[in-house]
């Protein structure tokens, strides 16, 4: 639960959505789940969660098929939805396109912010035509210089692939495959709090050292924790709501939207 008894005048609020698989033709389903009714389920709950929010993250997997037309759909969305937000691309997206589309309005590319007393590091782990991720010397240069820069400011990390595993083997499988470098830069650097991710579509929370690594379902389909293979859970679709405070404590929780399962899934998750 978050504390409601700290000063909320010290917060920020924020909500991680992740893998919503929009598509180009929003009357598509994946998993037998209609992408876009499934996010728009989100979008309204985020609607109603809009006053306590200070900024939205997408942590990847926006599109399902790459398309141009999947990112207008998107774009049109958040338009409607005028939360201050932020992106980064998974292995399913077109970053490309993503940067040349989502850009509008109160939607940024910047991948280095700050917002209160929190710094926000946003990378891209995805690798074209590739499932798993990896961050690029670049990026990890990248990373280790906006670390050293920002001081002892808190500071959020965001990426799509998970660096740790999740003891799910094909999941694991497609995970950050140079978690080492990564680790290498953000242990040198106590002011990072928290590494948040998507890839996993299931909640996830381990901390390392200091770092509390946080997964997040998806807002369509869920995968089944610690199953050796693929298989699609019957948990509903959700997002990621965090309270960030300015002495570098915080708080957060899952939130689900009542969204109905198609028969023809829930089915199949129970096998």
């Amino acid at each position: 639960m978050l504390n409601q008894t700290m000063n909320e005048k010290s917060l920020i609020s924020i909500a991680q959505v992740t893998d919503t698989h929009l598509l180009a033709s929003e009357n598509k389903r994946l998993e037998g789940i209609p992408t876009t009714e499934s996010f728009l389920a989100v979008i309204e709950r985020l609607e109603k969660l809009k006053p306590e929010l200070d900024l939205l993250l997408m942590t990847g997997d926006l599109s399902g098929d790459a398309t141009q037309e999947s990112y207008e759909n998107l774009q049109h969305y958040l338009n409607s939805l005028q939360i201050a937000t932020y992106w980064l691309p998974g292995n399913h997206d077109n970053a490309i396109a993503m940067d040349t589309i989502l850009n509008l309005g109160m939607v940024s590319r910047r991948k280095s912010f700050q917002r209160g007393n929190w710094h926000f590091v946003l990378l891209n782990s995805s690798v074209p035509e590739c499932v798993h991720g990896y961050l690029s010397a670049s990026t990890l240069d990248w990373l280790d210089s906006e670390l050293q820069t920002s001081g002892s400011n808190p500071t959020l990390i965001a990426l799509h692939h998970t660096p740790l595993t999740v003891n799910s083997a094909w999941l694991d499988a497609s995970c950050l495959q140079n978690s080492s470098e990564f680790f290498a830069i953000v242990d040198r650097h106590p002011q990072v709090k928290i590494v948040l991710f998507g890839h996993i579509h299931q909640e996830f929370h381990q901390q390392r050292h200091s770092i509390n690594y946080l997964g997040t379902p998806s807002t369509c389909y869920q995968f089944q924790q610690e199953s050796p293979t693929y298989v699609i859970s019957d948990e509903l679709p959700g997002f990621r709501v965090l309270n960030l405070y300015s002495d570098g404590t915080w708080e957060t929780k899952i939130e689900r939207v009542a969204y109905p399962l198609p028969i023809e899934l829930v089915v199949t998750a129970s096998y």
